[in-house]
């Protein structure tokens, strides 16, 4: 049997690539922090799935719906769009501005294919509700044994 003498650099330098992966593997990604001239700032949701469809909640209060734009292609969903500042009056001195405005944009996988055909959109509230019906190949059957 042979003694290994024990090194305890060898631990930090293991801890320290693991603090760099947490970092790199964040779910805040540095592209998507609000207030990055040219970032897409990050869009919450809410994603519901029955046998049927799924229902995609997002809240996008201040957006006017002419100004948001949703795509479906096969199961992938996107919503993009842009919240727009109020004009700034000279006369006007801001002593807090927490609004988020400029572009937003999300892109989620679906785990089936949607209709996009007999999808629904409505806006009431600042929220938007898509309504996407799965596609027929996707939909569960019932398989009836002969006998």
């Amino acid at each position: 049997m042979s003694v290994e003498r024990w090194d305890p650099f060898r631990e930090a330098v293991s801890l320290s690539d693991a603090m760099n992966a947490l970092f790199r593997e964040s779910f805040i990604r540095p592209s998507s922090v609000p207030g990055q001239p040219g970032a897409p700032g990050l869009l919450p949701l809410d994603v519901v799935e029955d046998e049927n469809a799924f229902v995609v909640k997002a809240s996008l209060p201040g957006v006017k719906p002419d100004d948001v734009q949703i795509t479906v292609h096969g199961d992938t969903l996107t919503i993009q769009g842009e919240s727009r500042a109020d004009e700034e009056k000279k006369s006007e001195r801001w002593h807090l501005r927490e609004r988020r405005t400029g572009q937003f944009r999300r892109t989620l996988s679906l785990a089936t294919p949607v209709d996009s055909d007999k999808a629904q959109a409505s806006f009431e509230h600042g929220v938007l509700t898509l309504t996407l019906p799965k596609s027929e190949q996707a939909r569960p059957r019932q398989i009836k044994i002969g006998r």
